[in-house]
């Protein structure tokens, strides 16, 4: 099933004309399956907790084909993201704040951040996007949560720019995958669960060696904090975040992280 966008050309967006998308994927990812090293993890949602693959994508109405960007997991229960997974691409296009709204996914709405002091905080940002394509796929409600805005705007920006500077010394493509621990306690209009943490975890070559690193900012501290991937795994407060194990220790940082 393919999920269409409203879409109204502005001058954001390029002469050429491509319609963003979300295509339900199968369990494996299949067709966006790159984004997770071609490994996609085992996610167990807890009881009561549905959640949906999506592959993000756009339409090339030129030349009649979808153009994979990366893969988010989406939990229709809590209207937030589990996590997005992709590549990193070192940033040189300018922001295009146009959103897009997936009609046949139990979504939140804009309304839900911008009455609460939240933003709708990005998994897969902006200023790691490499292309125009990249950029336009990312505004999309199922690949944000609600951020707290002194949160998203100073501390977790610091951090999105520090990790585009260590990024940047990457042999090869570098894996990364964001998201969040939701707080179920906490529900904004009644209807989607708030963040307790941002997470993110990246993986890549350098110096012939992978090197796997963990990050997770509170909402409530002006603090991001860099941890291993062992750490960001197996502490009890990020036990919801299984998949960043799978992505950079088992398949090519094991010999690092064990």
């Amino acid at each position: 099933m393919i999920l269409r966008f409203l879409f109204s050309p502005t001058a954001c967006f390029s002469s050429v004309c491509f319609f963003t998308l979300s295509k339900i994927a199968d369990n494996n990812f299949s067709e966006c399956k790159k984004f997770l090293n071609n490994v996609p993890p085992d996610f167990t949602a807890p009881a009561g907790v549905s959640v949906v693959p999506i592959c993000q994508c756009v339409w090339d109405v030129k030349n009649d084909e979808q153009i994979y960007l990366y893969a988010t997991l989406y939990s229709t229960t809590w209207k937030i993201p589990v996590y997005s997974a992709y590549v990193f691409g070192s940033p040189n296009i300018r922001r295009c704040d146009t959103w897009y709204i997936e009609p046949q996914v139990n979504i939140a709405v804009n309304k839900d951040s911008h009455e609460n002091g939240y933003d709708k905080g990005h998994f897969f940002p902006v200023l790691q996007t490499s292309n125009h394509l990249s950029m336009l796929a990312t505004s999309t409600l199922t690949n944000t949560a609600l951020q707290k805005s002194t949160f998203n705007r100073n501390a977790w920006l610091r951090h999105e720019k520090a990790v585009i500077e260590d990024l940047k010394s990457c042999d090869k493509e570098a894996y990364v995958v964001t998201g969040v621990v939701p707080d179920t306690k906490v529900k904004i209009n009644n209807r989607v669960t708030a963040s307790k943490y941002y997470w993110r975890a990246t993986c890549c070559l350098k110096g012939g060696q992978y090197i796997g690193k963990g990050y997770c900012g509170p909402n409530k501290q002006d603090k991001v904090q860099e941890l291993t991937i062992e750490e960001l795994n197996k502490n009890s407060v990020y036990k919801i975040v299984e998949i960043v194990y799978h992505l950079c220790c088992t398949t090519f940082c094991f010999n690092i992280c064990n």
